[in-house]
């Protein structure tokens, strides 16, 4: 399977981050433009690939996950948001494989890797 998708967990909870948007952005030449934006499902999903691997194109891709909005939502006791915006910024090589980019988050820190 090829294409491109993302998983958000939050990691204070230990359970999927439901409802925080994310827009996916391909860039060429410095140029952002937006392919799509999706807001993720009880499962911390899109319901679908980002990008298709019909779709996926060997170039520079952002995913920009709106982590303060869904912190403000899921903490209402949290009286100050470190992370706002989180943009992660990676380049696809082989566009004939599938690329993973799983979210780790919590309010004050989060991680992500290529995962399969």
């Amino acid at each position: 399977m090829a294409g491109l998708t993302t998983h958000v967990l939050d990691t204070s909870k230990g359970k999927p981050a439901v409802d925080l948007k994310i827009e996916l952005y391909k860039i060429n030449n410095e140029q952002k433009k937006l392919i799509g934006t999706f807001i993720t499902n009880d499962d911390g999903k899109i319901d679908k690939p980002l990008i298709s691997s019909e779709n996926l194109e060997q170039i520079n891709y952002e995913l920009i996950f709106y982590a303060g909005d869904y912190l403000k939502n899921q903490n209402i006791n949290l009286k100050n948001i470190f992370l706002d915006l989180i943009p992660i910024r990676f380049y696809v090589h082989n566009r004939y494989e599938h690329y993973h980019v799983p979210l780790l988050l919590s309010p004050f820190g989060y991680s992500t890797y290529r995962g399969s």
